[in-house]
């Protein structure tokens, strides 16, 4: 059986992509109170994160670099025990 190679740039790119829409997405969504506290509780770790634009914009950058760090180490980490 052939091995499976993750690409760590890329899939670090998807889950960077994935979780700054998320946090955007939930920047928005968190203004009506579904989410609140997941808002809170990022924005104690992403600086100037909170509910509504300038929060939402903040937070996809914060997202996306946290998310491509994050997936790049795990492709990472799955290759180096794959081999």
């Amino acid at each position: 059986m052939a091995s499976l190679e993750l690409n760590p740039k890329s899939l670090g790119l998807a889950g960077g992509i994935l979780w700054g829409l998320v946090c955007i997405i939930m920047a928005f969504v968190s203004q009506t109170g579904y989410g609140l506290g997941l808002v809170h509780g990022l924005a104690t770790i992403y600086i100037g994160y909170q509910a509504g634009f300038i929060g939402a914009i903040l937070g996809g950058i914060y997202g996306f670099i946290d998310g491509f760090i994050g997936f790049f180490i795990v492709a990472w980490i799955y290759n180096y025990f794959n081999k």
